[in-house]
């Protein structure tokens, strides 16, 4: 089955107001930035996302945050995105953050059909115990605060712990980007966007992938296949200019030493 898609605006058709996206990416490593870009210009509303993060102020999701098109996120940490906080703490956004192991295996189970599971992270405090801010209101009170969760002990190699239960995550639409992607839909991920890219692509309902480099079918070794096309629905082949497109969430570099001015040198 041919999967390949000739737009962006093809590939995110059917996304609507008020659906559930898991996009892949970490910081601003591989995430689909084309098809972010396209949600933006068609200006759906409403989305829940679930994301590592949420990029930066003019970038990745950020884009979107910034037009407030996103409802709710589900995260594992702020980043270096002002917006983001901002929002959170404004209760302009609702915020359930996670555990970032917690939030790849939520998304993991929900593509493998896993109501839920059972994880020691987050036993003894506010992730098991609830009462961690989802949304603040305007006079800086939480409005809405997350719930307790079952606990229970299991013994495990000998030793008895608590656990915490936490269910998975199925979104209505994967989003992701990959190195290498055919027409079937098979995919080949760079390094480490392999991080959240595989769950997001997991836990979607319809999965859209953005390919930097579109081959036939056969020309990728079944070994180095890091998603397998049952999982991916659409495939959107990149432009070389947007492959090169990508930005570094923070840059850091280091002064160099001063020049030894040669005259000066002992002899």
């Amino acid at each position: 089955m041919d999967k390949v898609v000739a737009t962006p605006a093809d590939a995110v058709a059917g996304i609507t107001d008020g659906d559930t996206l898991s996009v892949g990416g970490f910081g601003l490593c591989g995430i689909p930035s084309v098809l972010i870009a396209e949600l933006h210009r068609r200006g759906v509303r409403d989305l829940e996302v679930v994301s590592n993060n949420c990029g930066v102020d003019d970038w990745g999701l950020g884009i979107l945050l910034a037009a407030r098109q996103i409802r709710r996120m589900v995260s594992s940490y702020v980043g270096e995105n002002k917006e983001f906080a901002r929002q959170y703490l404004e209760g302009e956004l609702e915020v359930e953050l996670t555990p970032q192991g917690t939030l790849a295996e939520r998304l993991r189970a929900g593509g493998s059909g896993i109501p839920a599971f059972f994880t020691p992270t987050g036993v003894g405090s506010q992730v098991a115990d609830g009462g961690l801010p989802w949304r603040y209101a305007a006079d800086g009170t939480v409005a809405v605060a997350s719930p307790a969760k079952e606990v229970r002990v299991f013994e495990h190699d000998g030793v008895q712990r608590e656990y915490v239960l936490e269910h998975a995550i199925v979104a209505d639409y994967g989003l992701v980007r990959a190195w290498k992607g055919d027409r079937h839909g098979n995919l080949v991920l760079n390094k480490s966007s392999r991080n959240f890219n595989p769950p997001a692509a997991l836990a979607g309902r319809i999965t859209v992938a953005e390919a930097e480099h579109l081959v036939e079918p056969g020309e990728i070794d079944p070994d180095d296949v890091h998603l397998p096309g049952i999982y991916v629905q659409r495939v959107l082949p990149l432009t070389p200019e947007q492959v090169a497109d990508k930005r570094i969430e923070r840059r850091t570099v280091t002064a160099p030493p001063p020049a030894v001015d040669a005259s000066t040198k002992e002899s």
